[in-house]
């Protein structure tokens, strides 16, 4: 005797989801994706290709994800970020986040995608203003030790220790052997880190230069964005070839076996968030873990620098 199926019990929340999604105010024609390059039908994904496509900077879409994709993707993603942060604070895991990129480049926005559902107890980020001039005659990093994660913690830097081989190297705000200290201690620093049990991850979010423009004219007259610029951002697209140059000895004397570098393309911001999501969660294996959602990111828009040696890019 055929038994019909019970009918499936209804997720309050998915359905919630799909409500907000239907309700979104879609553009019917989403701007083309600077330095766009999509991908040839049935193309094979290389490692020739995944080089080729970082070092001359070219992004596998040419237009951003569709919102309501994106919304289904992301809830995807941080409900598996829920289930990392229980078994982080089941385990007594620490992990570290650091993410670093050009002014604009998405880092906040990002990090505020990884917090929104996750229990701000145990969840935090970290955006440290210039040091004082007690922290200016302290160890450099120490003021950042300060912030590390406890058992069971996950902390998210929102720039990080790394301003030193960025900004304040461009920008001459610190000296030359202040520089040659800074990239001599990050790896004896990181690894010590690391073998204290610290999961470090470390995230560079790369934009391109007209990408970067663009978002800051949106900031000019932007009146909820407007508190973002800074003299200092006026002067990043002047300054563009020092920041790449910047960018790529940092990545020669930084990148190691014990605290990699990754390179995530935010050419789509949205793209570039559930790319950088994905990745962290590979990163562990927790408990519950959804292998059709906790998948690998894109290999175009997210590459570790050691797969790129001797490329340029952005």
């Amino acid at each position: 005797m055929h038994h019909a199926e019970p009918p499936e019990t209804p997720d309050p929340a998915a359905e919630w989801t799909d409500f907000l999604i239907d309700s979104l105010e879609v553009d019917e024609a989403p701007p083309l994706l600077a330095n766009a390059r999509p991908l040839v039908p049935g193309q094979s994904i290389t490692p020739k290709l995944i080089r080729r496509y970082f070092a001359e900077n070219a992004y596998p879409f040419a237009e951003p994800i569709g919102v309501r994709q994106y919304y289904r993707e992301k809830r995807a993603l941080q409900i598996e970020l829920v289930k990392l942060q229980n078994w982080v604070k089941e385990t007594g895991t620490r992990i570290v986040v650091l993410l670093e990129g050009r002014d604009a480049a998405g880092k906040g926005s990002t990090i505020k995608r990884f917090l929104e559902h996750l229990d701000p107890r145990a969840a935090r980020a970290v955006a440290l203003v210039k040091p004082t001039e007690e922290e200016r005659g302290q160890w450099y990093f120490q003021r950042y030790v300060d912030h590390l994660p406890t058992a069971g913690e996950i902390v998210f830097f929102d720039r990080s220790w790394y301003n030193r081989a960025g900004v304040e190297k461009v920008m001459g705000f610190c000296t030359d052997a202040e520089y040659e200290e800074f990239v001599h201690q990050a790896p004896l620093f990181e690894t010590m880190l690391v073998r204290s049990g610290i999961h470090l991850i470390k995230l560079y979010l790369s934009v391109s230069r007209e990408e970067q423009a663009r978002r800051f004219r949106e900031r000019r007259v932007h009146p909820l964005k407007q508190w973002k610029l800074s003299p200092i951002d006026r002067e990043a697209q002047e300054r563009w070839d020092a920041y790449t140059e910047a960018k790529e000895e940092n990545f020669r004397r930084t990148d190691t076996p014990e605290a990699p570098w990754v390179i995530v393309k935010t050419e789509d911001k949205m793209r570039a968030r559930l790319a950088a999501m994905q990745y962290v969660l590979q990163q562990f294996e927790y408990e519950g873990r959804d292998p059709d959602v906790a998948t690998p990111p894109h290999p175009l828009i997210l590459a570790r620098v050691a797969q790129l040696r001797g490329f340029q890019e952005d």
